[in-house]
Protein backbone atom coordinates (compact mmCIF):
# COMPACT_ATOMS: atom_id res chain seq x y z
CA UNK A 1 0.00 0.00 0.00
CA UNK A 2 2.96 2.28 1.25
CA UNK A 3 4.68 1.56 -2.32
CA UNK A 4 1.79 2.02 -4.14
CA UNK A 5 1.32 5.49 -2.56
CA UNK A 6 4.51 6.58 -3.56
CA UNK A 7 3.99 5.33 -7.25
CA UNK A 8 1.36 7.02 -7.43
CA UNK A 9 3.14 10.45 -5.40
CA UNK A 10 5.66 10.38 -8.03
CA UNK A 11 3.79 10.19 -10.87
CA UNK A 12 1.35 13.27 -9.82
CA UNK A 13 5.33 15.33 -9.34
CA UNK A 14 6.27 14.29 -12.95
CA UNK A 15 2.96 15.18 -14.13
CA UNK A 16 3.14 18.80 -12.63
CA UNK A 17 6.91 19.08 -13.57
CA UNK A 18 5.58 18.64 -17.05
CA UNK A 19 3.02 20.89 -17.13
CA UNK A 20 5.53 22.97 -15.80
CA UNK A 21 7.88 23.52 -18.55
CA UNK A 22 5.39 23.79 -20.79
CA UNK A 23 5.30 27.44 -19.68
CA UNK A 24 8.47 27.82 -17.46
CA UNK A 25 9.78 31.08 -15.66
CA UNK A 26 11.70 32.87 -18.14
CA UNK A 27 12.76 35.50 -15.02
CA UNK A 28 11.94 36.55 -12.03
CA UNK A 29 11.58 40.58 -11.16
CA UNK A 30 11.08 41.32 -7.90
CA UNK A 31 10.52 37.88 -6.25
CA UNK A 32 7.85 37.49 -9.01
CA UNK A 33 8.09 35.04 -11.61
CA UNK A 34 7.60 36.21 -15.32
CA UNK A 35 6.39 32.90 -17.45
CA UNK A 36 7.95 32.75 -20.97
CA UNK A 37 4.51 33.41 -22.53
CA UNK A 38 4.30 36.37 -21.34
CA UNK A 39 7.53 37.84 -22.44
CA UNK A 40 6.77 36.15 -25.88
CA UNK A 41 3.08 37.60 -25.95
CA UNK A 42 4.71 41.18 -24.97
CA UNK A 43 7.66 40.01 -27.56
CA UNK A 44 5.65 39.06 -30.27
CA UNK A 45 2.98 41.71 -30.00
CA UNK A 46 5.82 44.60 -30.47
CA UNK A 47 8.13 42.60 -32.81
CA UNK A 48 5.44 42.13 -35.40
CA UNK A 49 5.63 43.12 -39.26
CA UNK A 50 5.04 46.27 -39.81
CA UNK A 51 7.38 47.51 -36.77
CA UNK A 52 9.99 49.79 -38.00
CA UNK A 53 12.19 49.60 -35.11
CA UNK A 54 12.82 45.80 -34.54
CA UNK A 55 14.53 44.34 -31.54
CA UNK A 56 16.53 40.85 -31.14
CA UNK A 57 15.05 38.78 -28.40
CA UNK A 58 18.03 39.96 -26.17
CA UNK A 59 18.13 43.46 -27.73
CA UNK A 60 14.08 43.20 -25.96
CA UNK A 61 15.28 41.39 -22.50
CA UNK A 62 16.78 44.95 -20.98
CA UNK A 63 13.03 46.83 -22.24
CA UNK A 64 10.97 44.24 -20.80
CA UNK A 65 12.86 44.12 -17.39
CA UNK A 66 12.45 47.80 -17.47
CA UNK A 67 9.03 47.65 -17.92
CA UNK A 68 8.08 45.42 -15.02
CA UNK A 69 10.81 47.19 -12.55
CA UNK A 70 8.69 50.40 -13.66
CA UNK A 71 4.97 48.21 -12.66
CA UNK A 72 6.90 47.04 -9.58
CA UNK A 73 7.55 50.42 -8.10
CA UNK A 74 3.93 51.90 -9.31
CA UNK A 75 2.29 49.06 -7.21
CA UNK A 76 4.84 49.75 -4.53
CA UNK A 77 3.23 53.53 -4.50
CA UNK A 78 -0.17 51.43 -4.44
CA UNK A 79 -1.11 53.06 -7.94
CA UNK A 80 -3.50 50.53 -8.56
CA UNK A 81 -5.67 51.42 -5.45
CA UNK A 82 -6.55 54.60 -6.79
CA UNK A 83 -9.74 54.80 -7.75
CA UNK A 84 -9.53 56.52 -11.26
CA UNK A 85 -7.18 53.49 -12.23
CA UNK A 86 -9.58 51.12 -10.80
CA UNK A 87 -12.62 52.47 -12.62
CA UNK A 88 -10.47 52.66 -16.05
CA UNK A 89 -9.28 49.16 -15.67
CA UNK A 90 -11.97 47.65 -15.10
CA UNK A 91 -13.78 49.79 -18.00
CA UNK A 92 -11.45 48.23 -20.41
CA UNK A 93 -11.00 44.65 -18.80
CA UNK A 94 -15.01 43.82 -19.01
CA UNK A 95 -15.11 45.64 -22.35
CA UNK A 96 -13.04 42.31 -23.43
CA UNK A 97 -14.84 40.13 -20.60
CA UNK A 98 -18.86 40.95 -21.76
CA UNK A 99 -18.62 39.65 -25.20
CA UNK A 100 -17.17 36.43 -24.08
CA UNK A 101 -20.33 36.30 -21.35
CA UNK A 102 -22.97 35.70 -24.85
CA UNK A 103 -23.14 32.22 -26.18
CA UNK A 104 -23.96 31.24 -29.97
CA UNK A 105 -26.69 29.44 -27.77
CA UNK A 106 -27.85 32.89 -26.12
CA UNK A 107 -28.00 34.58 -29.68
CA UNK A 108 -30.20 31.65 -31.58
CA UNK A 109 -32.43 32.24 -28.66
CA UNK A 110 -32.88 35.90 -28.71
CA UNK A 111 -33.29 35.45 -32.82
CA UNK A 112 -35.86 32.90 -31.98
CA UNK A 113 -37.76 35.50 -29.18
CA UNK A 114 -37.93 37.69 -31.43
CA UNK A 115 -39.07 35.88 -34.26
CA UNK A 116 -41.94 34.49 -31.99
CA UNK A 117 -43.04 37.66 -30.96
CA UNK A 118 -43.27 38.71 -34.48
CA UNK A 119 -45.02 36.20 -35.48
CA UNK A 120 -48.02 36.89 -32.58
CA UNK A 121 -47.41 40.62 -33.13
CA UNK A 122 -48.44 40.34 -36.73
CA UNK A 123 -51.43 37.96 -35.96
CA UNK A 124 -53.57 35.64 -38.38
CA UNK A 125 -54.30 38.60 -40.77
CA UNK A 126 -50.59 38.28 -41.72
CA UNK A 127 -48.77 40.64 -44.17
CA UNK A 128 -50.17 42.19 -46.79
CA UNK A 129 -48.08 44.05 -49.47
CA UNK A 130 -50.80 46.42 -51.59
CA UNK A 131 -49.83 49.59 -54.17
CA UNK A 132 -51.94 52.96 -54.18
CA UNK A 133 -53.15 55.86 -56.03
CA UNK A 134 -52.81 59.18 -53.47
CA UNK A 135 -54.22 62.51 -54.09
CA UNK A 136 -52.85 64.09 -51.01
CA UNK A 137 -54.81 67.37 -49.30
CA UNK A 138 -53.50 68.70 -46.25
CA UNK A 139 -56.06 67.99 -43.05
CA UNK A 140 -56.62 71.81 -42.90
CA UNK A 141 -57.69 72.22 -46.26
CA UNK A 142 -61.03 73.81 -47.29
CA UNK A 143 -63.58 71.47 -48.19
CA UNK A 144 -63.85 72.55 -51.92
CA UNK A 145 -60.02 71.18 -51.70
CA UNK A 146 -61.06 68.02 -50.65
CA UNK A 147 -63.73 67.71 -52.75
CA UNK A 148 -61.76 68.76 -55.77
CA UNK A 149 -59.25 65.62 -54.81
CA UNK A 150 -62.41 63.35 -54.45
CA UNK A 151 -63.70 63.87 -58.21
CA UNK A 152 -60.13 63.33 -59.32
CA UNK A 153 -59.87 59.67 -57.52
CA UNK A 154 -63.31 59.20 -58.78
CA UNK A 155 -61.80 59.94 -61.96
CA UNK A 156 -59.01 57.36 -61.41
CA UNK A 157 -60.76 55.05 -60.32
CA UNK A 158 -63.16 54.56 -63.39
CA UNK A 159 -60.18 54.76 -65.49
CA UNK A 160 -58.63 52.05 -63.50
CA UNK A 161 -61.90 50.15 -63.33
CA UNK A 162 -62.12 50.36 -67.19
CA UNK A 163 -59.14 48.80 -67.99
CA UNK A 164 -56.06 51.18 -67.14
CA UNK A 165 -52.87 50.01 -66.05
CA UNK A 166 -53.07 50.70 -61.79
CA UNK A 167 -48.64 50.84 -62.06
CA UNK A 168 -48.90 53.69 -65.07
CA UNK A 169 -51.38 55.93 -63.18
CA UNK A 170 -49.59 55.21 -59.64
CA UNK A 171 -46.18 56.38 -61.43
CA UNK A 172 -47.92 59.25 -63.07
CA UNK A 173 -50.63 60.54 -60.53
CA UNK A 174 -49.69 59.60 -57.46
CA UNK A 175 -48.54 62.33 -54.80
CA UNK A 176 -46.77 60.13 -52.76
CA UNK A 177 -43.25 60.44 -54.20
CA UNK A 178 -41.82 57.38 -52.67
CA UNK A 179 -43.96 54.76 -53.59
CA UNK A 180 -44.85 56.16 -56.95
CA UNK A 181 -41.58 55.58 -58.43
CA UNK A 182 -42.22 51.91 -57.89
CA UNK A 183 -45.61 52.25 -59.69
CA UNK A 184 -47.44 52.90 -56.02
CA UNK A 185 -46.43 49.82 -54.38
CA UNK A 186 -45.67 49.45 -50.80
CA UNK A 187 -43.59 46.82 -49.13
CA UNK A 188 -44.82 44.10 -46.44
CA UNK A 189 -46.80 45.39 -43.51
CA UNK A 190 -48.48 44.27 -40.74
CA UNK A 191 -51.55 45.54 -38.80
CA UNK A 192 -50.76 48.63 -37.17
CA UNK A 193 -48.37 50.11 -39.40
CA UNK A 194 -51.00 52.05 -41.56
CA UNK A 195 -53.50 54.77 -40.57
CA UNK A 196 -56.45 53.39 -39.47
CA UNK A 197 -58.81 54.51 -42.51
CA UNK A 198 -55.71 53.13 -45.14
CA UNK A 199 -55.74 49.60 -42.59
CA UNK A 200 -58.80 48.40 -42.58
CA UNK A 201 -59.38 48.99 -46.14
CA UNK A 202 -56.30 47.02 -47.20
CA UNK A 203 -56.93 44.12 -44.95
CA UNK A 204 -60.47 43.42 -46.40
CA UNK A 205 -59.20 42.90 -49.51
CA UNK A 206 -57.88 39.78 -51.29
CA UNK A 207 -55.42 39.56 -53.96
CA UNK A 208 -56.16 41.12 -57.33
CA UNK A 209 -58.81 43.18 -55.63
CA UNK A 210 -58.64 46.95 -56.09
CA UNK A 211 -60.32 49.07 -53.14
CA UNK A 212 -63.13 51.94 -53.93
CA UNK A 213 -61.45 55.23 -52.69
CA UNK A 214 -61.05 55.52 -49.46
CA UNK A 215 -60.47 59.04 -47.03
CA UNK A 216 -57.65 59.31 -44.68
CA UNK A 217 -55.93 62.33 -43.07
CA UNK A 218 -53.45 62.81 -46.17
CA UNK A 219 -55.99 62.71 -48.58
CA UNK A 220 -57.68 59.95 -51.02
CA UNK A 221 -56.18 56.64 -51.95
CA UNK A 222 -56.93 54.20 -54.46
CA UNK A 223 -55.83 50.58 -52.88
CA UNK A 224 -55.02 47.32 -54.80
CA UNK A 225 -53.80 44.02 -52.81
CA UNK A 226 -50.94 42.77 -54.43
CA UNK A 227 -49.93 40.02 -51.95
CA UNK A 228 -51.07 38.30 -48.77
CA UNK A 229 -49.14 35.81 -47.02
CA UNK A 230 -47.95 34.59 -43.62
CA UNK A 231 -44.41 35.04 -41.67
CA UNK A 232 -42.45 32.44 -43.43
CA UNK A 233 -40.58 29.95 -41.04
CA UNK A 234 -37.85 31.00 -38.45
CA UNK A 235 -35.23 28.88 -40.93
CA UNK A 236 -35.99 31.74 -43.75
CA UNK A 237 -35.33 34.78 -41.46
CA UNK A 238 -32.62 33.33 -39.21
CA UNK A 239 -29.56 35.28 -40.66
CA UNK A 240 -31.04 38.62 -41.05
CA UNK A 241 -32.80 38.37 -37.24
CA UNK A 242 -29.48 37.71 -36.28
CA UNK A 243 -27.72 40.64 -38.14
CA UNK A 244 -30.18 42.83 -36.71
CA UNK A 245 -29.34 41.44 -33.27
CA UNK A 246 -25.86 42.45 -33.69
CA UNK A 247 -26.31 46.27 -35.46
CA UNK A 248 -28.75 46.59 -32.01
CA UNK A 249 -26.00 45.77 -29.19
CA UNK A 250 -27.99 42.94 -28.21
CA UNK A 251 -24.72 41.01 -26.84
CA UNK A 252 -24.48 43.83 -24.40
CA UNK A 253 -27.51 43.95 -23.33
CA UNK A 254 -27.57 39.86 -23.01
CA UNK A 255 -24.67 40.33 -21.56
CA UNK A 256 -26.05 43.15 -18.55
CA UNK A 257 -28.85 41.03 -18.09
CA UNK A 258 -26.96 37.60 -16.93
CA UNK A 259 -24.62 39.72 -14.59
CA UNK A 260 -27.94 41.61 -13.77
CA UNK A 261 -29.42 38.04 -12.81
CA UNK A 262 -26.13 36.60 -11.28
CA UNK A 263 -25.98 39.47 -8.62
CA UNK A 264 -29.83 38.95 -8.15
CA UNK A 265 -29.25 34.95 -7.54
CA UNK A 266 -26.10 35.85 -5.13
CA UNK A 267 -28.83 36.89 -2.59
CA UNK A 268 -26.80 40.15 -1.76
CA UNK A 269 -23.32 37.95 -1.48
CA UNK A 270 -21.98 39.47 -4.24
CA UNK A 271 -21.59 43.01 -6.41
CA UNK A 272 -21.39 43.57 -10.02
CA UNK A 273 -17.08 44.15 -9.78
CA UNK A 274 -17.11 40.82 -7.61
CA UNK A 275 -19.37 38.98 -10.77
CA UNK A 276 -17.01 39.99 -13.01
CA UNK A 277 -13.24 39.50 -11.01
CA UNK A 278 -14.52 35.88 -11.34
CA UNK A 279 -15.33 35.93 -14.89
CA UNK A 280 -11.98 37.56 -15.58
CA UNK A 281 -10.00 34.66 -13.49
CA UNK A 282 -12.61 32.15 -15.41
CA UNK A 283 -12.38 33.45 -19.16
CA UNK A 284 -7.86 34.23 -18.51
CA UNK A 285 -7.72 30.29 -17.30
CA UNK A 286 -8.74 29.08 -20.17
CA UNK A 287 -7.08 31.98 -22.78
CA UNK A 288 -4.01 32.65 -22.77
CA UNK A 289 -3.84 35.88 -24.91
CA UNK A 290 -7.02 36.97 -23.02
CA UNK A 291 -4.93 36.82 -19.65
CA UNK A 292 -1.99 38.71 -21.34
CA UNK A 293 -3.83 41.22 -22.93
CA UNK A 294 -6.06 42.19 -19.47
CA UNK A 295 -2.78 42.02 -17.81
CA UNK A 296 -0.98 44.33 -20.42
CA UNK A 297 -3.64 46.96 -19.97
CA UNK A 298 -3.52 46.43 -16.03
CA UNK A 299 0.20 47.25 -16.32
CA UNK A 300 0.15 49.50 -18.93
CA UNK A 301 -2.18 51.63 -17.00
CA UNK A 302 0.17 51.75 -13.60
CA UNK A 303 3.26 51.78 -16.24
CA UNK A 304 1.68 55.20 -17.97
CA UNK A 305 0.87 57.00 -14.15
CA UNK A 306 3.95 56.52 -12.86
CA UNK A 307 6.08 57.32 -15.93
CA UNK A 308 3.81 60.40 -16.34
CA UNK A 309 3.97 61.51 -12.62
CA UNK A 310 8.08 60.54 -12.39
CA UNK A 311 9.37 61.69 -15.91
CA UNK A 312 6.86 62.86 -18.59
CA UNK A 313 4.56 65.74 -16.83
CA UNK A 314 7.45 66.03 -13.91
CA UNK A 315 9.74 67.26 -16.84
CA UNK A 316 7.65 69.21 -18.73
CA UNK A 317 6.65 71.42 -15.96
CA UNK A 318 10.42 71.33 -14.11
CA UNK A 319 10.75 75.19 -14.64
CA UNK A 320 14.46 75.56 -12.86
CA UNK A 321 15.42 71.59 -14.04
CA UNK A 322 14.73 72.37 -17.71
CA UNK A 323 16.41 76.08 -17.23
CA UNK A 324 19.43 74.26 -15.80
CA UNK A 325 19.40 71.55 -18.57
CA UNK A 326 19.52 73.25 -20.66
CA UNK A 327 22.26 75.85 -19.55
CA UNK A 328 24.37 72.34 -18.83
CA UNK A 329 23.88 71.36 -22.44
CA UNK A 330 23.91 74.14 -24.35
CA UNK A 331 26.41 73.67 -27.20
CA UNK A 332 23.48 70.67 -27.80
CA UNK A 333 21.19 72.81 -29.00
CA UNK A 334 24.01 74.69 -31.75
CA UNK A 335 22.16 76.29 -34.90
CA UNK A 336 23.98 75.86 -38.07
CA UNK A 337 22.60 79.47 -39.31
CA UNK A 338 21.20 82.15 -37.78
CA UNK A 339 17.81 82.30 -36.74
CA UNK A 340 15.35 85.62 -35.92
CA UNK A 341 13.42 85.74 -32.62
CA UNK A 342 10.53 88.19 -32.96
CA UNK A 343 7.88 88.89 -35.26
CA UNK A 344 6.70 89.45 -38.69
CA UNK A 345 3.11 92.31 -38.70
CA UNK A 346 0.72 94.08 -40.72
CA UNK A 347 -0.91 97.50 -39.63
CA UNK A 348 -3.53 99.84 -41.60
CA UNK A 349 -1.64 102.90 -40.11
CA UNK A 350 2.15 104.19 -39.88
CA UNK A 351 1.82 105.02 -35.96
CA UNK A 352 0.76 101.81 -35.24
CA UNK A 353 4.64 100.37 -36.80
CA UNK A 354 6.10 101.88 -33.17
CA UNK A 355 3.38 101.82 -31.12
CA UNK A 356 3.89 97.86 -31.48
CA UNK A 357 7.11 97.52 -30.92
CA UNK A 358 6.86 99.69 -27.88
CA UNK A 359 4.04 97.37 -26.49
CA UNK A 360 6.28 94.39 -26.44
CA UNK A 361 10.55 95.83 -26.10
CA UNK A 362 10.12 95.85 -22.45
CA UNK A 363 7.92 92.10 -22.12
CA UNK A 364 9.59 88.79 -22.12
CA UNK A 365 9.08 86.83 -25.58
CA UNK A 366 6.29 84.15 -24.03
CA UNK A 367 4.14 87.45 -23.00
CA UNK A 368 4.08 89.31 -26.41
CA UNK A 369 0.98 87.58 -27.70
CA UNK A 370 -1.25 88.57 -25.01
CA UNK A 371 0.02 92.09 -24.87
CA UNK A 372 -0.33 92.74 -28.47
CA UNK A 373 -4.02 91.32 -28.51
CA UNK A 374 -5.23 92.94 -25.52
CA UNK A 375 -3.77 96.35 -26.57
CA UNK A 376 -4.32 95.69 -30.59
CA UNK A 377 -7.26 93.36 -30.66
CA UNK A 378 -9.38 93.65 -27.59
CA UNK A 379 -12.54 94.41 -29.44
CA UNK A 380 -14.27 93.97 -32.50
CA UNK A 381 -11.87 95.88 -35.06
CA UNK A 382 -8.31 93.97 -35.45
CA UNK A 383 -5.55 96.75 -36.01
CA UNK A 384 -2.52 93.89 -36.67
CA UNK A 385 -2.12 90.88 -38.55
CA UNK A 386 1.16 89.00 -36.46
CA UNK A 387 3.06 86.03 -36.74
CA UNK A 388 5.26 85.36 -33.98
CA UNK A 389 8.10 82.77 -33.63
CA UNK A 390 11.51 82.04 -33.97
CA UNK A 391 12.32 82.30 -37.97
CA UNK A 392 15.07 80.20 -40.02
CA UNK A 393 15.70 81.80 -43.60
CA UNK A 394 12.92 80.21 -45.63
CA UNK A 395 10.05 80.13 -42.83
CA UNK A 396 8.51 83.51 -43.33
CA UNK A 397 9.04 85.93 -46.92
CA UNK A 398 8.60 89.36 -44.95
CA UNK A 399 11.75 88.43 -42.18
CA UNK A 400 13.21 86.51 -45.15
CA UNK A 401 13.15 90.04 -47.10
CA UNK A 402 14.00 92.51 -43.73
CA UNK A 403 16.53 90.07 -41.70
CA UNK A 404 18.33 87.89 -43.38
CA UNK A 405 18.57 90.39 -47.11
CA UNK A 406 17.08 88.08 -49.33
CA UNK A 407 15.64 88.70 -52.75
CA UNK A 408 11.71 87.78 -51.96
CA UNK A 409 8.63 88.37 -52.61
CA UNK A 410 6.50 89.52 -49.65
CA UNK A 411 3.11 89.01 -50.70
CA UNK A 412 0.67 92.75 -49.22
CA UNK A 413 -1.90 91.11 -46.45
CA UNK A 414 -5.54 92.69 -47.57
CA UNK A 415 -6.43 95.67 -46.20
CA UNK A 416 -3.10 95.75 -43.62
CA UNK A 417 -0.54 97.56 -46.09
CA UNK A 418 1.70 98.54 -43.76
CA UNK A 419 4.85 95.84 -42.99
CA UNK A 420 7.21 95.33 -40.54
CA UNK A 421 9.28 93.18 -38.58
CA UNK A 422 10.33 93.36 -34.45
CA UNK A 423 12.83 91.26 -32.54
CA UNK A 424 16.24 90.40 -32.46
CA UNK A 425 18.91 87.97 -34.51
CA UNK A 426 20.23 85.28 -32.66
CA UNK A 427 23.55 84.06 -34.64
CA UNK A 428 24.83 81.39 -32.08
CA UNK A 429 22.08 79.60 -31.16
CA UNK A 430 19.04 79.52 -28.96
CA UNK A 431 19.87 82.62 -25.85
CA UNK A 432 17.44 80.15 -23.18
CA UNK A 433 15.74 76.89 -23.16
CA UNK A 434 12.57 78.63 -24.27
CA UNK A 435 13.33 79.01 -27.67
CA UNK A 436 13.92 75.14 -27.83
CA UNK A 437 11.29 74.05 -24.97
CA UNK A 438 10.44 70.98 -27.40
CA UNK A 439 14.06 69.52 -27.86
CA UNK A 440 15.00 70.69 -23.76
CA UNK A 441 11.72 68.96 -22.32
CA UNK A 442 12.36 65.53 -24.74
CA UNK A 443 15.90 65.51 -23.80
CA UNK A 444 15.42 66.12 -20.32
CA UNK A 445 12.58 63.31 -20.05
CA UNK A 446 15.30 61.22 -21.18
CA UNK A 447 18.21 61.93 -19.00
CA UNK A 448 15.23 61.33 -16.35
CA UNK A 449 14.36 58.20 -17.21
CA UNK A 450 17.86 57.02 -17.60
CA UNK A 451 18.24 57.72 -14.32
CA UNK A 452 15.07 56.25 -12.76
CA UNK A 453 16.02 52.95 -14.87
CA UNK A 454 19.28 52.75 -13.25
CA UNK A 455 17.60 53.68 -9.90
CA UNK A 456 14.93 51.30 -10.39
CA UNK A 457 17.47 48.06 -11.27
CA UNK A 458 19.36 49.16 -7.94
CA UNK A 459 16.74 48.90 -5.89
CA UNK A 460 14.84 45.71 -7.29
CA UNK A 461 16.15 42.26 -7.76
CA UNK A 462 15.79 40.75 -10.74
CA UNK A 463 17.39 37.35 -12.70
CA UNK A 464 16.75 35.91 -16.75
CA UNK A 465 17.15 32.07 -17.03
CA UNK A 466 19.14 32.02 -20.25
CA UNK A 467 18.28 28.36 -20.98
CA UNK A 468 14.75 29.40 -21.20
CA UNK A 469 15.49 33.11 -23.01
CA UNK A 470 16.59 30.52 -25.59
CA UNK A 471 13.59 28.59 -26.41
CA UNK A 472 11.20 31.69 -26.70
CA UNK A 473 9.70 31.13 -29.83
CA UNK A 474 11.32 27.77 -30.92
CA UNK A 475 8.61 25.35 -28.92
Amino acid sequence: MKKSFILFASLLLSLAAGAQTDDPVIMTVNGEPVLRSEFEYSYNKNNSEGVIDKKSIDEYVDLFINYKLKVCAALDEKMDTMQSFIDEFHQYRDQQLRPLMVTDEDMEAEARKVYDETVKHIGPDGLIKTSHILLRVEQQAPQEDWDAAKLRADSILKALKGGADFAELATKLSQDPGSARQGGQLPFVQHGQFVKEFEDAAFALQPGEMSEVVQSPFGYHIIKMDERKQMEPFDFHHDNILKWLEQRNARERIATQKIDDLVKNSDGQLTKEQIMDQKADEFSANDSDLKNLIREYHDGLLLYEISNRLVWDKAAKDEAGLAQYFKKHKKNYAWDEPRYKGMAYHVKEQGDVKAVADCVKKLSFDKWAEALRSTFNADSVIRIRVEKGIFKKGDNALIDSVVFKKDTTVAKVKDYPIDAVYGKLLKKGPEDYTDVRGQVVADYQEMLEKEWVAQLRRRYAFTVNKDVLDTVNKH
